[in-house]
């Protein structure tokens, strides 16, 4: 018996088969897995993509991917391995440094870097004009802190030297312990110098060359496009001289900003990794055993900074001046209940400001929490009770984290002192800014070491650095930072920071809250994503595997 070409029975059976032959619908992220793409949620749009202008860790993922320097981060214990240098040495006593550059390292346009590159940015970065934040970074070069502001003249007498076109030299003021890791940090990367030029002078700041079609690096990836706002997209740079050890066809970085948003885009298939995870979800997978969430150990606090000398408000100027004041808000913060009630990821209440066991530090200066202490030193200060004392403004970024704790700072505030705070939220680029600028009276920040040592977490308080950012100077306590960058004994060196400590609890321009975890979720095609304190993992190093099922 033959069947009619459109029977019910064959219409029944060729559905069947197609049925059978389909398997699950592929989600986005399983079909980027398997073209080679990464999907990541960097959770808020980039201030800038200038590796010498940025100093946040989202923005630092995105240029690390576009520029290479000296050395590279290890994967999996972040020790210095070669980047463009290939090979490097050092004199006995540890003062200079000359690096061998590998002679087939380009930029994406083709032409060689050489060591001069790496001159133009470091003169470029240092240049008083410029106002580079991360200058700091580079102070332990002879000469460098002066020609950054601006006694030294001549960048010449500056201690880097290039001998050959594949030769860099190094000269430091005194040893650097952790140089190498130093010099991993984004500040140290080079940018191409014609391209610099093409758009604007050296020392100037926010040119178009960061754009789309003008910036030419020297990392594994090139930018493709910006969709302001929305992502970021890199792709695999095939002048990169390793780039037959690239895994990734590209990465894809998205920019949302409320968590519950980015949780739900990572369970509709959309992310391979997440940049946070909110609160509630966190209790709820822990107790599910997921095999996606990521808890790290993280080299990071998160604090609150005080304006010390506030413009334009001249009764809050006044009260924040007081470091009674300023000690007695830190007093009454109940960071215990911050930690297991409000961010329930494994912080742990952080009463100073380095995290324990940061290089083998271990404070013993600490923060007390005495609410009736602090009424007293309000009450000293001329504000009994809260009499008198100005509203204050609190400045946040816009995350769900940040406004969960600033809504629990705000009442503990209220109910222990007396004080009213306004809370002002911003999204990040804007966020960034006012802190740069001074404009703001208290302010929501966190700190994640550049380097596994005290003096990533210090150094910025000393007087004029450009990350103090809270008008707080102390002259005791510049000279304990400098002691100590010059201490070759260990133990003699941790004792130093530890006075310095002391000093900052005293003078308290901060308030540090918790010590962080980092917390993620992951997909299981994401591999080589190690954890890490520093939370650094070089793209060029990752890899995509598409799971089967």
């Amino acid at each position: 018996m033959s069947l009619k070409p459109y029977s019910p029975l064959l219409l029944l059976l060729g559905a069947m088969v197609w049925l059978t032959g389909c398997g699950p619908k592929e989600d986005t992220a399983t079909r980027q897995a398997k073209a080679g793409i990464l999907v990541i949620n960097n959770a808020a749009e980039p201030s800038s993509l200038d590796p010498q202008e940025i100093t946040g860790l989202l923005e630092s993922r995105i240029a690390y991917s576009l520029f290479e320097g000296l050395v590279n981060y290890d994967p999996v214990d972040l020790h210095a391995i070669p980047g463009v240098a290939e090979s490097w040495s050092t004199t006995a006593d540890g003062r200079t440094w000359t690096f061998k550059l590998r002679s087939n390292a380009r930029w994406s346009n083709g032409d060689p870097v050489q060591a001069s590159d790496f001159i133009f940015s470091y003169q470029r970065i240092l240049s008083p004009n410029f106002g580079a934040e991360y200058a700091s970074m580079l102070h332990g070069v002879r000469g460098a802190k002066a020609f950054n502001i601006g006694t030294l003249k001549d960048f010449s007498e500056v201690g880097f030297k290039a001998p050959d076109a594949h030769t860099l030299i190094v000269e430091l003021d005194h040893p650097i312990p952790y140089f190498l890791q130093l010099i991993c940090h984004h500040s140290w990367l080079p940018i191409h110098p014609a391209t610099i030029l093409k758009y604007g002078a050296i020392d100037q700041m926010h040119t178009a060359w960061t754009r789309p079609g003008a910036l030419i690096g020297n990392g594994a990836f090139t930018l493709q496009s910006w969709d302001v706002a929305r992502q970021i997209v890199v792709k695999k740079n095939p002048l990169y001289w390793d780039a037959a050890n690239v895994s990734l066809k590209g990465v894809e970085f998205h920019a949302i900003t409320d968590l519950f948003a980015e949780e739900r885009a990572f369970r509709g298939g959309e992310l391979h990794i997440t940049g946070s995870v909110p609160p509630y979800k966190v209790v709820q997978l822990l107790s599910q055993q997921s095999p996606t969430l990521r808890i790290d150990p993280y080299l990071s606090v998160s604090f609150i900074r005080i304006n010390t000398n506030v413009k334009n408000n001249p009764d809050v100027q006044r009260a924040l001046a007081d470091a009674r004041v300023r000690r007695a808000l830190g007093m009454v913060i109940d960071r215990q209940k911050i930690a297991e009630r409000v961010l329930r990821a494994g912080e742990s209440p952080a009463r100073h400001l380095t995290p324990p066991g940061t290089g083998g530090f271990i404070a013993q200066a600490k923060w007390s929490e005495d609410i009736a202490v602090a009424q007293k030193l309000l009450a000293e200060a001329g504000y009994p009770g809260g009499k008198g004392f100005p509203k204050i403004e609190y400045l946040l970024n816009a995350s769900e984290g940040s406004q969960l704790a600033a809504q629990a700072y705000q009442e503990m505030w209220r109910q222990t002192l007396g004080i009213e705070v306004e809370l002002r939220s911003l999204d990040w680029k804007v966020y960034l800014s006012a802190l740069h600028k001074g404009d703001f009276q208290l302010a929501r920040s966190a700190w994640s070491g550049d380097y596994n040592d005290p003096n990533t977490f210090l150094e910025m308080f000393i007087t004029g650095n450009e990350l103090n950012q809270t008008n707080w100077s102390d002259p005791e306590f510049d000279r304990l930072i400098t002691a100590a960058a010059a201490e070759i004994n260990p133990t003699a060196r941790l004792q130093l920071f530890e006075k310095a400590e002391q000093r900052l609890i005293e003078g308290a321009p901060i308030i540090p809250v918790v010590f962080n975890k980092n917390k993620f979720l992951l997909r299981p095609e994401v591999k080589g994503w190690y954890p890490n304190l520093l939370d650094q993992h070089p793209l060029n190093r990752i890899q995509l595997i598409p799971s089967h099922n």
